[in-house]
């Protein structure tokens, strides 16, 4: 299955990062609060495709 993957600077890493412990803090688990993060960026992204840097190359199995 080929995915993209978004390349985030360290602030929009840090952001990141910040949310998921907000949604663990709030009673998620971590699996389910990364997903929905990750989820969350690639909406962002979807809404603003020239945000970031998408790299198409690379694969998921």
């Amino acid at each position: 299955m080929l995915t993209s993957m978004l390349s985030l600077s360290h602030a929009e890493q840090q952001l990141a990062a910040e949310r998921i412990h907000q949604l663990m803090a709030e009673g998620m688990r971590s699996s389910q609060a990364i997903a929905q993060v990750a989820q969350e960026i690639r909406e962002r992204y979807c809404d603003h495709p020239g945000a970031g840097h998408v790299d198409s190359s690379v694969n998921s199995h």
